[in-house]
């Protein structure tokens, strides 16, 4: 699955002051590690974003906002977020604030 060169930009953009953001390909698109962490991942029409668990169901009810499914497995703190739906930059800076908030405290794959 290619991934929208047009959302990649908009998220490095977003985390260009951040330290320690490397662009890995993963899960059929473009990942944004922070800190050697999975953080937003840009897919053809979507982006997916690794938030805290804890506030994962209010997340949800975000417009355009599902729970990442892989596999028959959902996934909590996995939400896939439709591209219409973050046209505005503040409509997208929510969900890299949800994202980047949480990988302060996220732990790293085991490598």
């Amino acid at each position: 699955m290619a991934y929208s060169e047009k959302l990649a930009e908009r998220i490095r953009v977003a985390l260009a002051d951040l330290p320690k953001v490397e662009e890995k390909k993963m899960f059929g698109g473009l990942a944004f590690m922070v800190d050697g962490k999975m953080c937003i991942n840009v897919g053809k029409d979507r982006i997916m974003c690794r938030i805290d668990p804890v506030i994962h169901d209010k997340a949800i009810t975000n417009k355009g906002a599902r729970t990442v499914i892989m596999k028959g497995r959902e996934y909590k703190g996995f939400i896939h977020v439709d591209e219409a739906a973050i046209k505005t930059k503040k409509e997208l800076n929510y969900w890299i604030e949800l994202s980047v908030d949480y990988n302060k405290h996220a732990k790293s794959s085991k490598k």
